[in-house]
């Protein structure tokens, strides 16, 4: 009496294999860590020494109208800093956005130290016509240099 092979019926398996996923969550990981330091250079500006106090470590990033030594106007958002040159109207637009969205969002402006006292007012000027409640001004303290 030959009995004949019985093959067992397998269940399919309803896992989900994660070890590519992690794979890929490694390399993102690594680009992400190495592209931060670089977007969040920004523009380079000769801030005046003084000394200020800080924003509050539990405030919102600011959104930094910087003017460079050239007196060009630029635009840091936080996430999406660019180095765009933008002209006075392009920087009320963007910023009075910001701050529809986010009324208690920080503005600050950054300037260099060779900038015409007349552009830093216009800006400042230009971001409470958008909207900004209070503008403030970036420094470097003593120490730092």
């Amino acid at each position: 009496m030959h009995q004949g092979y019985q093959r067992k019926r397998r269940r399919p398996v309803a896992e989900i294999n994660v070890v590519p996923y992690i794979d890929v969550m490694l390399v993102l990981l690594i680009i992400f860590m190495v592209t931060a330091p670089i977007v969040t250079q920004g523009v380079k500006v000769d801030l005046p020494q003084g000394k200020a106090e800080s924003l509050p470590a539990d405030s919102k990033p600011p959104v930094v109208a910087s003017i460079d030594a050239m007196g060009e106007y630029y635009l840091d958002v936080g996430s999406s800093s660019s180095k765009d040159v933008l002209d006075l109207d392009e920087v009320a637009v963007r910023v009075g956005a910001i701050i529809l969205l986010e009324p208690e969002r920080p503005v600050v402006v950054k300037a260099d130290r060779s900038i015409p006292y007349e552009k830093v007012i216009q800006l400042m000027v230009t971001l409470q016509g958008a909207g900004v409640p209070s503008v403030g001004l970036m420094t470097d303290s003593p120490e730092d240099k």
